[in-house]
């Protein structure tokens, strides 16, 4: 089966390539380094790429963006979720979005190899700990809005400087941010936007 790697480090990209290569039935026929890149080899090489390992946190498009153009132009292509971070909101967004798995990078070459089959083979996959953890945290509860003021937030400023960021008035990112530090446990609004970071709903 032929495999396509997305992944922004190379040594990692060059790894994961490198390993799942020595496998009889593993061809690895692209390699990229962002989301954009991604979307660009499903354009070009379409039905050619039975497998596609997507990494989530990339700079620019990142794999969650990539995942749902990358579906749109190659329905062919099956999508694996490749995170070193074991977020779980990362899983449902990922599987909403058309991802056929969600595995951690630190899994043995083997294990990886044995996903790489399963989804090739139309079924889904993905890592028994992140699958507990997801159920348990339940989906998402932050609207829309709040994401865009926690992320608007992590970069730091005052209320104005994300009120501007987001196109709202002071008041209202401060009534999104209160909402969001009550959905979140956070004690401010960068720890509530540090505890949906970690989570996986920004």
């Amino acid at each position: 089966m032929r495999v396509a790697v997305v992944d922004d480090q190379g040594v990692v990209r060059a790894g994961i390539a490198a390993l799942i290569g020595l496998e009889p039935d593993i061809e690895v026929v692209a390699q990229a380094s962002n989301g954009s890149e991604a979307v660009e080899i499903a354009q070009r090489m379409g039905a050619e790429v039975d497998v596609m390992l997507l990494d989530v946190e990339m700079p620019g498009v990142d794999g969650l963006q990539a995942l749902p153009r990358v579906r749109e132009v190659s329905p062919h292509t099956r999508v694996l979720m490749l995170t070193t971070f074991d977020r779980p909101g990362w899983v449902s967004r990922a599987l909403s979005l058309g991802a056929a798995g969600f595995v951690l990078k630190d899994q043995p070459a083997e294990a990886l190899a044995a996903s790489i089959r399963a989804v090739k083979d139309g079924k889904q996959v993905v890592d028994q700990e992140l699958a507990t953890r997801t159920l348990g945290l339940g989906i998402n509860p932050l609207t829309p809005r709040e994401v865009d003021v926690l992320r608007a937030a992590e970069a730091g400023g005052t209320t104005a400087d994300v009120a501007r960021t987001v196109g709202l008035s002071q008041g209202t990112v401060r009534n999104h941010v209160t909402s969001a530090m009550a959905k979140t446990g956070g004690s401010s609004r960068m720890d509530a936007a540090r505890r949906a970071r970690d989570n996986g709903w920004l």
